[in-house]
């Protein structure tokens, strides 16, 4: 017998790829932190012996979701500015804040704060756009997760950096050497918008993304007050400044995309730009609906994310994987135009592929890491189950999650973090909210 370090046997086993497949009565085998086989539990109990043996009964196990987009500190800032438009929602709400207590601190108590509910809600991979990446690239390295970490770069002070050149200095510097070849971190450029910089600073991304073949991450057509405004100021749609500039291509993540024309979807096609779609976000902001089905028709890739706690509320993948397929289908009027089996491939091996993940994370696949989620369907409102992946997107909730193990190391056991102290991190957000709730005063 072949030894392995965890074989895992739930009732129902979805890969992802193959698309449209489940499996029963079949375990997956994991050792050195990937997956080594997906076999008929039979044959497994023959071939391996395993230091653990996890048995889940009533559980369906996935790929881990790969949350595409989000600002994971920002979960500090949850409910302190709701109700209100985008633009008010920056400039009354966040910025404010951000521009009295932004600190490493902030970044590493708040990103914890994201990874402990992520983890909590079946998510083993995220990608971040936020200032100080440097520490949340520590962070997730500290508490073990998969992440792909962005480098901000914007034309106005923070505590971050003063100016652009020092944004590109430091975006250059995390890129270039600290997580090269790391098992667990993979870095980016993220500009904040079209309105956020120059061409001359977009000129000078680009000749670094190029050198240093990283991808980028770009808010891009949230609302239609953005592309009236870069008209207005420009001349140009925001896509188009892009597209001039050289970085529309199949290393772009345009993160929202809602505000989309024919010609434009087109030419994401052409490219290969990748989509990360956040509805819940969008519909809170009243950015507007995204016509993912549509995009999907014209061949490009969309991934899920859920954007910050403090837009969304919440950095539940379940709800948001639930809200993709509900939208589309209202938008559409076409009850087929994202099924429950497309909303999880958004959610899981399409979120690897936005990310150039895909040869790594995503699905359920001999030599990929063990990035998984196990969910229990035993519950009231998940009963009967006639198809589980249907289960899975229309009923279960994050809190069904019980187990998660990121490149084969348990992190979520039986609904317990492994490596999390909560009580030390509830104490560390309330320190947060009094700080923010007394410099409103």
């Amino acid at each position: 017998m072949q030894h392995c370090d965890t074989l895992i046997a739930p009732r129902w086993c979805v890969p992802v790829e193959p698309t449209n497949v489940v499996l029963t009565d079949h375990a997956v085998v994991i050792n050195d932190g990937r997956i080594v086989d997906v076999l008929l539990l039979a044959e497994a109990r023959k071939k391996y012996q395993p230091s653990a043996f996890i048995e889940k009964p009533d559980h369906v196990l996935i790929p881990g979701f790969v949350n595409a987009h989000t600002h994971a500190a920002m979960t500090l800032m949850r409910g302190m500015a709701d109700d209100m438009p985008l633009e008010t929602w920056l400039r009354e709400g966040i910025w404010p804040v951000e521009e009295r207590w932004l600190s490493a601190e902030m970044v590493r108590d708040g990103t914890e704060l994201a990874i402990a509910e992520m983890i909590s809600g079946g998510t083993t991979c995220f990608s971040d756009q936020y200032f100080f990446p440097d520490i949340v690239a520590e962070t997730a390295v500290d508490l073990q997760i998969r992440a792909m970490v962005g480098a901000p770069i914007i034309e106005f002070p923070t505590a971050w950096a003063a100016n652009t050149s020092e944004y590109l200095q430091k975006a250059n510097d995390l890129v270039h050497d600290p997580y090269r070849d790391h098992p667990l971190i993979s870095t980016c450029f993220t500009p904040h918008s079209t309105n956020a910089m120059s061409d001359e600073s977009f000129v000078e991304l680009r000749v670094l993304a190029d050198q240093l073949d990283v991808r980028t991450q770009i808010h891009l057509h949230e609302t239609a007050a953005e592309i009236a405004d870069s008209v207005d100021k420009t001349g140009k749609r925001p896509f188009d400044r892009l597209q001039e500039l050289g970085l529309v291509n199949a290393s772009l993540l345009a993160v929202h995309a809602i505000q989309m024309s024919d010609r434009e979807i087109e030419a994401f096609a052409e490219s290969g730009v990748n989509i990360a779609h956040c509805p819940k976000s969008n519909l809170k902001l009243a950015s507007g609906i995204a016509p993912v089905a549509k995009y999907r028709a014209a061949g490009v890739n969309v991934a899920i994310g859920t954007d910050s706690a403090a837009s969304n509320n919440t950095l539940d993948m379940m709800a948001e994987m639930q809200m993709t397929a509900l939208l589309a289908k209202a938008r559409e009027f076409d009850a087929t135009a994202i099924s429950a089996n497309d909303a999880l491939r958004m959610a899981t091996l399409h979120g690897a592929a936005a990310l150039g993940l895909a040869a790594e994370t995503g699905s359920i696949e001999a030599g990929k890491w063990a990035d998984l989620a196990c969910v229990d369907l035993n519950r009231l409102h998940s009963q009967p189950v006639y198809d589980p992946v249907s289960q899975l997107v229309y009923t279960a909730r994050a809190d069904q999650v019980t187990d998660v193990w990121i490149a084969g190391k348990h992190q979520l056991d039986n609904g317990q973090l492994s490596q999390i102290d909560t009580k030390q991190l509830y104490e560390r957000c309330n320190e947060w909210r009094d700080r923010f709730t007394m410099s409103q005063v």
